[in-house]
């Protein structure tokens, strides 16, 4: 397979562990010698996402998505998201009798819950309807696996990310010199259900900081005086902050990995975390990472635990690896 289609409804500027993880894959396949299309809402219309309005929703059309695929005329078809570009390419693809592979990536059920009163088990009824068809559904962890094989998603296969260990690494930080140490550190997404809130309500020793952007970000920055918010920052730059951080603090319950937990990592920062799906298999519960039913606790116990552990555990983490696992899960069209 030469000419791999990729599909997706998360695209720049957003920056997210889709994103990244879509660029990064793209780049990789590419030194594989394959040629990589995104069919992304660049060139569609689109609107802003209720409750979420920095993510964009495509005005398509299933004529207007299989124009575009005709134009790349792909050997294999890859829809990484369930939003109105991945129903599209979906339906063009069932109407041709293509094979077609799809992801997970996000427990969007959780999220659509936590804004609305719709149960989760609703939004999971139509996310595996869109799954249904795919020859290889891509999940990011075997918890991840196991909770989708529970809800009856079939085909689901093992799909892992990496990181940039030339840009997330251990080099010594440059001081920092109005930081009270230690310093507790929360990096990606500054939205609800990223779960914030309980990291910056914990009695903890030292500075708590916050990088990256969201629409939680402006009313959390008026709530916690005291915190240090440094908005949304380059790959670069943030990789500078996880340096000068003692602890990563990652207060989510919902996501399926959490690329921002292997950047940490990659820099030599032990992670602190509840014990849920993503940071149990990314981190777990040893040298790498503290994970606690308390996330004061976990947090006060990643004190103890030393960087070079937790840059050892992230060095199995490499987009090469990753990569292989996504070609040999694609398909060819026919």
């Amino acid at each position: 397979m030469k000419k791999i289609l990729i599909v997706t409804d998360a695209w720049l500027p957003q920056v997210n562990g889709v994103v990244k993880t879509l660029q990064n894959t793209g780049a990789e396949l590419e030194k594989l010698g394959h040629m990589v299309g995104f069919l992304t809402p660049e060139g569609f219309r689109t609107l802003p996402c209720p409750t979420y309005p920095d993510i964009r929703l495509s005005l398509c059309t299933k004529r207007g998505v299989a124009l575009r695929i005709d134009a790349f005329a792909p050997d294999a078809l890859h829809i990484a998201t369930e939003g109105p570009l991945g129903w599209a390419a979906r339906g063009v693809a069932l109407d041709r009798g293509w094979r077609f592979t799809t992801a997970y990536h996000t427990r969007f059920p959780e999220y659509v819950a936590s804004r609305s009163p719709i149960p989760a088990d609703w939004s999971y009824s139509l996310l595996r309807r869109f799954h249904a068809p795919s020859a290889a559904v891509m999940a990011p962890t075997r918890a991840i696996i196991r909770d989708l094989e529970a809800r009856r998603f079939a085909n689901v296969v093992h799909w892992s990310r990496g990181v940039d260990h030339s840009i997330f690494r251990p080099d010594p930080p440059a001081p920092r010199r109005d930081a009270q140490p230690p310093v507790f550190l929360y990096a990606g997404r500054v939205s609800v259900e990223k779960n914030i809130q309980a990291f910056l309500d914990l009695d903890l020793p030292g500075e708590k900081w916050v990088a990256g952007g969201g629409p939680a970000l402006e009313s959390l920055q008026k709530r916690y005086r005291d915190v240090t918010f440094f908005g949304m920052k380059t790959h670069a730059q943030l990789a500078e902050i996880y340096r000068q951080a003692r602890v990563f603090v990652f207060p989510s319950r919902t996501d399926t990995f959490g690329l921002v937990l292997v950047e940490a990592m990659a820099c030599g920062l032990p992670v602190a975390a509840f014990p849920v799906a993503g940071p149990m298999d990314v981190v777990g519960d040893g040298r790498a990472g503290a994970l606690d039913l308390d996330l004061g606790t976990a947090c006060r116990r990643a004190l103890n635990l030393r960087p070079q552990d937790a840059l050892a555990h992230a060095a199995q983490f490499n987009w090469t690896m990753a990569t292989q696992q996504f070609r040999q899960a694609l398909v060819a069209l026919r």
